[in-house]
């Protein structure tokens, strides 16, 4: 083990205790975007006790904050991003492989932002210790991102400029594999549309009458027809979220729908919106309705920064997988047991096309990761999926990597996966994740040719500055999301 890894993991293992607290303790407040008061400050505080400078409510998000901790004059300017927001109706207890949530219909950490918040404030935490151990100059901020499950908050958070002068960031995701993916994610552009009409009755004098909800579904038959006319990879999801009351004897005079649209580049995402407009425009217009629409969330997309992707990936081959004892393997098999056969079979397909068909029956009897899979760029594709972590590549370089916190094939989004986040599964995932972030960090300040190169990269994709994909009217939809 090289002197490096071995002061990270040496801090990380003599703070784990604190850390491993800190995960279960956001796990168990399970709070919604913006609204993310308790594990916000249980954060605050561990960093302020750790000497870090904390700087609350940036950005206009009262539950997103930075904490930065200093030394000397010059140096880096190092990042790690943390969420902590969960996920509406996914309360599950902690390591029970049968639904059974804590409370009925309450939020769950149903994609693991508890141990990504914990995860990214130890890499920090170690981070720091490096250079005071060192007597090294530098900078160290943990950036407190609420809200990703929501309208998000680094867009708000780059467009504010709490990026402009960091010279790298590093962030993972709880996972079922362990790897520097070179997959990218999607752009998404979020908004509401609001038609107003006039109510009547709708049996004695419907010609009197203009429905708002008849221009809400000749919106939704505009779209459906464009789908066959947008690029490969773009999406155009809705949901009804006001449809003009319960009596169908009166003409609705108010309807609203909500519509979120992806495509793989943020350009792209732009233009697939406005087209949407235009539609909903022709809807309000065939039906003598008014529309208004209100931006409620976008997020650019997500590139893998290749100079700061290479130097993570053999940090985390150091660091290593997760080690799995048979508790853990009879834990991740206990949570395929709960998956359908669809599922199932569509779990042991990933599995072919991952480890090979030679192999199936080993990794089903041993359900988790435990290998490093290789940085392969050449094989990169755009995911659907969107992550505010987009615009954090857009600002400065920034690395997103996967470290397995959960069972081989585990759906993301589901009461599992908040289930496996409160458990042992989680706790060694995010120890090892915060290991390979911290060793990143140290190895990237050492390297300025590479920091030279990831800066490169940025200047690349954003035009030579970042661009936020929201408008400077729009802020953050703090109560209202």
């Amino acid at each position: 083990m090289k002197p490096d890894l071995q002061f990270i993991d040496k801090v990380v293992n003599e703070k784990k205790d604190l850390i491993l607290e800190v995960s279960d303790k956001i796990w168990g407040f399970a709070e919604l975007p913006y609204a993310e008061v308790e594990s916000a400050k249980l954060l605050c505080d561990v960093l302020r006790a750790e000497g870090f400078t904390v700087e609350e409510g940036v950005a206009e998000m009262p539950t997103a904050f930075t904490g930065t901790f200093k030394t000397g004059e010059g140096g880096c300017v190092m990042g790690f991003l943390g969420e902590y927001d969960a996920l509406d109706i996914l309360s599950q207890e902690a390591g029970k492989a049968t639904k059974c949530p804590v409370k009925e219909g309450a939020p769950g950490h149903g994609c693991g932002h508890n141990a990504l918040g914990a995860g990214a404030l130890a890499a920090a935490i170690a981070t720091k210790e490096y250079l005071v151990a060192h007597n090294l100059p530098g900078t160290v901020i943990y950036y407190g991102c609420a809200a990703e499950e929501g309208a998000g908050s680094k867009q708000f958070m780059a467009r504010a400029g709490l990026f402009d002068n960091v010279d790298f960031c590093y962030t993972w995701h709880p996972s079922t594999q362990n790897k520097v993916d070179a997959n990218g994610s999607s752009a998404i552009m979020g908004a509401n549309f609001e038609f107003f009409g006039l109510t009547s009755h709708a049996g004695a004098t419907p010609f009197l009458g203009r429905s708002a909800l008849d221009a809400a579904e000749l919106m939704s038959v505009g779209v459906n027809y464009m789908r066959e006319h947008i690029i490969d990879g773009a999406r155009i999801h809705y949901a009804y979220a006001d449809a003009g009351g319960v009596a169908p004897n009166v003409v609705q005079d108010h309807a609203m729908v909500k519509y979120e649209v992806r495509s793989p580049k943020v350009a792209q995402v732009k233009e697939l919106f406005a087209r949407v407009v235009k539609v909903a425009q022709g809807a309000a217009l065939m039906t003598e309705t008014e529309m208004k629409y209100e931006l409620t969330m976008a997020f650019s997309d997500y590139i893998a920064n290749d100079a700061l992707a290479r130097i993570a990936y053999d940090c985390l081959v150091e660091v290593g997988a997760p080690e799995w004892d048979e508790e853990d393997y009879a834990l991740a098999r206990s949570f395929h047991a709960t998956y359908n056969g669809l599922t199932m079979n569509a779990i042991k397909e990933s599995i072919v096309k991952t480890y090979g068909a030679d192999r199936l029956e080993e990794i089903l009897e041993k359900p988790l990761d435990s290998e490093i899979h290789p940085y392969e760029p050449e094989k990169a594709v755009i995911s659907c999926g969107s992550t505010d972590v987009g615009d954090v590549t857009y600002a400065c370089p920034c690395l997103n990597l996967n470290v397995a916190t959960a069972c081989v094939g585990n759906v993301g989004h589901t009461w599992q996966m908040t289930a496996q986040s409160g458990s042992r599964l989680a706790h060694k995932g995010l120890l090892v994740a915060a290991k390979a972030m911290a060793l990143s960090a140290i190895r990237t300040m050492n390297d300025p040719d590479a920091i030279a190169r990831a800066k490169e990269i940025v200047l690349r994709q954003n035009g030579g500055k970042y661009e936020c994909p929201l408008p400077d009217s729009v802020k953050p939809p703090v109560g209202k999301y």
